[in-house]
């Protein structure tokens, strides 16, 4: 079976950080070949220490990272990425402030080649409320945050504690199932964010990446009911925002399970893949 390239489609209204968290994924790519993919050049503003090269629609970014713009023509883009050699380990789509997120997966979902990894909606710890009750952009803003399956609550270094937690609150109203993570300058875990990332268990025991979040691994002792396992690692109640790895189905079958926020998928995998599930999470909800 031919890989699919991981897709991400990053939203999230005008002004909430999302070029500045682009950037920082950039930063922090780490060998992963990342490729971003923009509308237009003029609403991405890549660090320029960061460009290697520009040559017509594509920039090339140091680390084997590309950027391009695909004007109004995504599909084509997300074609021309795929016959890149070697081709990218990872999509990010950063969708423009007024675009509806859940349109663009529809568009991803059409494409051989290519899977939705998950919808990530950046907010404005200090103007999405507001945004979300003005005429002019509430159906938009609620839209957004409604698709994601993890939001990044930015700049919170700008709000009071008192009405960082009244956000928080007022969020879970608009999601209830939704992972939020806290942020300042839209710097967020990567294995929170990127496929890539996330199968990457700390070397020694549970290993602090940012606030309470931890990372640890569930090494299932016996074959499991994969899809159950999924769903419950996808529920609040577990507090996971991101998980990924394999299991034995009660068949023999091996399996792949994927969560991102309150989204779970399950597919079949190959025989020789050992069992362990990389999870990240709230330390409450990994204990």
């Amino acid at each position: 079976m031919t890989s699919q390239i991981p897709v991400t489609v990053l939203g999230g209204y005008l002004g909430s950080g999302k070029t500045t968290m682009v950037n920082h994924l950039l930063r922090h790519a780490d060998g992963v070949r990342l490729a971003v993919l923009v509308n237009e050049f003029g609403e991405l503003a890549i660090d320029e220490d960061l460009i290697e090269a520009e040559d017509d629609d594509i920039i090339s970014i140091a680390g084997g990272c590309v950027c391009c713009s695909f004007g109004s023509d995504l599909s084509g883009a997300l074609m021309e990425m795929a016959q890149l050699d070697p081709p990218p380990d990872h999509l990010v789509i950063e969708s423009s402030g007024v675009a509806i997120p859940s349109a663009i997966v529809g568009s991803v979902s059409l494409l051989d080649g290519f899977r939705t990894d998950g919808i990530v909606i950046v907010a404005d710890a200090e103007t999405i409320e507001a945004n979300a009750q003005s005429k002019y952009m509430s159906d938009t803003v609620l839209r957004q945050l409604s698709d994601a399956n993890i939001i990044v609550l930015n700049k919170t270094d700008l709000v009071t504690g008192k009405a960082l937690a009244a956000t928080l609150d007022w969020l879970e109203t608009q999601n209830p199932d939704v992972s939020v993570l806290k942020a300042v300058q839209g710097a967020v875990p990567m294995a929170a964010v990127l496929d890539r990332f996330a199968a990457q268990p700390a070397t020694s025991g549970p290993h602090h990446h940012t606030e309470n979040l931890e990372m640890t691994v569930l090494t299932p002792d016996n074959p499991v009911d994969v899809e159950k396992l999924a769903q419950e690692l996808a529920s609040d109640a577990r507090g996971l925002v991101r998980a990924k790895g394999f299991a034995t189905a009660p068949s023999g079958q091996k399996m792949l399970i994927q969560v991102v926020g309150n989204r779970w998928d399950v597919s079949d995998a190959a025989d020789h893949m050992a069992d362990g599930i990389v999870c990240l999470g709230y330390k409450a909800g990994l204990s």
